[in-house]
């Protein structure tokens, strides 16, 4: 009998070949539960509840906690809870898959371009411990440059020409210095947040113009709980305000281009 036969039908090379099948089918099948920490159970759009077949092959992994960075505390996944918010939508058509059309305010529907994450409902902090994310009231040693207009005091002025406000702070990141967000009082005496990336700033007019809503729309803008600092939460949804006036601000930005 030749070297490396086991017996006549089988030999070393044919048992490392299965050996090497059965590891690759665990590690696929262990990848496959280990994707489903997130985002299952599933729903049915069809049946409106979690079914089974939404679960599919193979079954949900064993609940894990997970303890967070940052005194962040511990999370469990699969996590009892849902894995979506309640946004507010409904399908076009009454079938599985059909497009979601918003419901009262589209902007904050929670869906499209205004969608967010559901993040932490605490404050991002530096290496050092810190807030991140901070107005300049309370990290007081930023300053803006000489070189650089002062947003502070000037108009803010939505898509439509509109004055929606005036800004009051400039909220800035401790860990990478730079200017995240402009905070300011609405005409109805209420305090919200602009991402700086949709905002311009100009100078020589003395006002600060965002594009992406009206005028009028800074009122309905997402608040904070607390106005010395923003949480992952609060960001997403800060965000999400304004990237839903990308297209539903005015009924024709949702409207084909041509």
């Amino acid at each position: 009998m030749p070297s490396g036969y086991i017996t006549q039908y089988i030999d070393v090379a044919q048992l490392t070949l299965w050996a090497f099948w059965f590891f690759f089918f665990g590690v696929v099948f262990f990848i496959r539960r280990e994707d489903k920490r997130e985002g299952y159970p599933a729903e049915s759009l069809r049946t409106g509840g979690v079914t089974k077949m939404m679960e599919g092959f193979p079954p949900l992994p064993k609940p894990k906690t997970f303890t967070l960075p940052h005194n962040g505390g511990e999370v469990v996944k699969p996590s009892p809870d849902r894995p979506q918010y309640d946004f507010k939508a409904e399908p076009i058509a009454p079938f599985p898959g059909a497009p979601l059309a918003p419901v009262g305010n589209p902007m904050l529907a929670g869906v499209g371009p205004g969608a967010y994450a559901v993040r932490s409902n605490k404050p991002d902090i530096t290496h050092a411990g810190e807030t991140r994310i901070v107005p300049m009231r309370v990290a007081k040693h930023f300053k803006v440059v000489d070189r650089d207009p002062d947003p502070r005091g000037m108009d803010v002025v939505g898509a439509d020409g509109e004055i929606g406000g005036k800004i009051t702070d400039i909220w800035v990141d401790r860990a990478e210095p730079q200017v995240r967000y402009l905070e300011l009082e609405t005409k109805n005496k209420k305090r919200v947040l602009v991402p700086i990336g949709l905002a311009k700033v100009l100078g020589k007019k003395g006002q600060v113009r965002v594009r992406s809503i009206l005028g009028s729309q800074f009122a309905d803008a997402p608040t904070l709980a607390n106005y010395d600092q923003i949480t992952l939460a609060e960001e997403d949804k800060v965000s999400a305000y304004y990237g839903g006036g990308t297209l539903y601000a005015t009924p024709d930005r949702a409207e084909p281009f041509l």
